[in-house]
């Protein structure tokens, strides 16, 4: 699995890329805002369930997300 770091630079630019804030993200897929904010700065690592929402609402997989 790739670093945390690396992994929230994929998060932020896939929410970037559909111009969304953290807020956004955070109501569609059921968390808060700041769990957004510390998946993206590699402080967490989301639990395998967000892992699963976040991949749904970017329309890709956990694998390329999380572990490519």
């Amino acid at each position: 699995m790739p670093e945390r770091t690396e992994v929230g630079k994929r998060l932020r630019l896939e929410r970037l890329k559909r111009f969304l804030t953290q807020e956004d993200v955070a109501k569609a897929i059921g968390t808060s805002k700041m769990a957004i904010c510390s998946y993206e700065i590699g402080d967490r690592t989301p639990r395998d369930e967000i892992k699963v929402k976040l991949a749904q609402f970017y329309e890709t997989t956990v694998e390329s997300l999380f572990f490519t």
